[in-house]
């Protein structure tokens, strides 16, 4: 098979094991200057999908072996290839099968016999949908951004930066099997909340994920930022943001945490008397009064969220 040159044609790949539609479709988009791959069953979908990464995928619902609705899900389960937009295809005007094929994770579908000129119309839409959000995501991605798209229904994840993907492995441990719900769980609590909802704190060995709702798309779906908090790291940095010393620098941490005197003493090990000697020096040495000054020199610093 020819290499298809990316850079000036969209590439749609059509599954079905009904030849005359293959023929209808493959002219229909050949002629509209699509590249066209051809599929026409389940294995070979996914092993076509995988190498080539089509722009959408036109999938027939019911096919011997591998129907189109396990097609989907391994498709969506794939990182790879979880992007690509699927309408399906199907002669079932049932609506059971239609909320089984959108479950499985469709983007739309036709009905058959189909009609060419509404096939072109649908795949036009989604290409240009496709791109700009893959155009988002690239920008995201670039700048090592950690966010994830989640359909607030179900919770299923829709997409997700590489960034936000490793921090969420990181993060589903033992402790968290359930990590993916514990955020759907949040989500819909704070969509039912005025707004700013409160992010949501996800505690590791070493530190703790921050999750927080950023906004909602166009198709509903809610964007969410992730990102890491180190308490190491977050100390080092006020080691060297303030020139202090370790003793001090953990003081600092847990009195951004907003933490009292006795608290830290308890967290730290050391006596009531050292916090009050280590929070003169803090004063001193950040030109402050108060702790809460102190905080918040702090946390301008760092640039922490208030």
């Amino acid at each position: 098979m020819a290499a298809i040159d990316r850079m000036n044609e969209d590439v749609v790949l059509i599954v079905d094991d009904v030849p005359e539609n293959l023929s209808l479709l493959y002219d229909a988009l050949d002629e509209a200057g699509y590249a066209v791959l051809v599929a026409t069953n389940g294995e070979s979908a996914l092993q076509r999908a995988r190498q080539s990464l089509p722009d959408v995928i036109l999938l027939d619902a019911l096919m011997p072996g591998m129907d189109g609705f396990e097609v989907a899900r391994h498709l969506k389960a794939d990182p790879a290839t979880e992007p690509i937009p699927i309408i399906f295809m199907t002669g079932l005007t049932d609506a059971e099968h239609v909320v089984a094929a959108f479950a499985a994770g469709s983007s739309d579908y036709v009905t058959k016999p189909i009609r060419p000129s509404e096939v072109l119309a649908r795949i036009a839409a989604h290409v240009q949908r496709a791109r700009q959000t893959h155009q988002a995501r690239s920008v995201l991605d670039a700048y090592g951004q950690a966010c994830v798209s989640m359909r607030p229904t179900d919770g299923a994840l829709v997409w997700q930066t590489p960034l936000a993907r490793t921090l969420l492995q990181k993060y589903r441990g033992e402790d968290e099997p359930q990590l993916v719900e514990r955020i759907h769980a949040w989500l819909q609590a704070a969509l039912t909340k005025p707004p700013p909802s409160a992010p949501l704190e996800i505690r590791g060995d070493e530190g703790r994920m921050v999750c927080a709702l950023h906004g909602r798309t166009d198709e509903g779906e809610c964007l969410l930022v992730l990102h890491e908090e180190s308490d190491i790291a977050i100390t080092k940095a006020l080691m060297d943001s303030f020139k202090l010393t370790l003793r001090e620098a953990e003081v600092l941490y847990w009195v951004i945490h907003g933490k009292t005197n006795r608290d830290i003493g308890d967290i730290l090990g050391i006596s009531h008397r050292t916090i009050n000697k280590h929070m003169d020096n803090l004063f001193e040495k950040l030109s402050v009064e108060t702790r809460t000054a102190a905080a918040a020199v702090a946390m301008r610093r760092l640039q922490m969220p208030a």
